[in-house]
């Protein structure tokens, strides 16, 4: 059975609370802006050891400008706006990756999370560029994960070519069939609630639907497996999957 780390995606309860009854939190302020070096600090110095922060990357490194989404940055951000994004290899996008990695390394994360959305489909060019991106990139002993939104998970193949050229591990949300390559090592599984297209954060999961959850990541054989629940019962899901894994699935 897999070394499980199971967690939220953002904290849901007080602090004290997920450190005390989750594994792991996948910090989601990272997305909007890393640049709040204090706050990770306080954070890994209140947190158990054994506490392990994942990190979502920077918006400014997956996605191209977005108005409302900018809104969020705490700061003024250098350069072009047009230059961000989007897996780019270019000085932009690359200031952004570095931005994120010393917040992973403020929080002693092993793994960044990046989430490309719907907007960087599939095609030849971004084919190429997320492989030249991945390749590219400073890791520092990170493992980075990809989550890549939209049609991509129409082209497997694509998706399998990206990770073997790169190194990159695919993370998907298993209980939409978003399975990564069986050769992976490390399952990285975000859970965003089932129905709609491909979100429904309200959605809250059955008793079924975590023994269905049980059943893939034993099928899946990994050395380790990340279980993020990213809806609005994301610690409740996350301690009763804990709670039946306890039991023995």
């Amino acid at each position: 059975m897999a070394r499980l780390i199971i967690g939220t995606c953002g904290f849901q309860r007080a602090r004290k609370l997920h450190y005390e009854n989750m594994e792991a939190l996948e910090v989601q302020q990272t997305f909007y802006d890393p640049r709040m070096e204090k706050t990770f600090t306080t954070w890994r110095n209140e947190a158990p050891e054994s506490f392990e922060f994942t990190v979502k990357a920077w918006m400014l490194v997956s996605h191209e400008y977005n108005r409302n989404l900018w809104t969020r940055l705490k700061q003024p951000v250098p350069g072009d706006m047009r230059l961000f994004g989007h897996l780019k290899v270019n000085e932009a996008t690359l200031w952004a990756w570095n931005v994120t990695l010393k917040a992973a390394e403020i929080l002693k994360a092993k793994v960044i999370v990046v989430q490309t959305p719907p907007s960087f489909k599939f095609s030849t060019a971004n084919l190429e560029g997320a492989i030249k991106f991945f390749s590219s990139v400073e890791r520092r002993g990170k493992l980075i994960v990809w989550e890549p939104r939209g049609d991509w998970w129409d082209r497997f193949e694509s998706l399998k070519a990206v990770a073997s050229e790169s190194g990159v591990l695919i993370g998907g949300d298993v209980l939409r069939n978003r399975m990564p390559p069986r050769d992976q090592n490390v399952l990285y599984a975000r859970l965003h609630g089932l129905g709609g297209v491909e979100v429904n954060y309200k959605y809250k999961y059955t008793e079924e639907d975590l023994a269905r959850l049980a059943a893939i990541v034993e099928d899946f054989g990994a050395k380790e497996a990340y279980i993020m629940f990213n809806n609005v019962h994301s610690y409740d899901d996350a301690l009763r999957f804990k709670m039946l894994m306890s039991r023995g699935g």
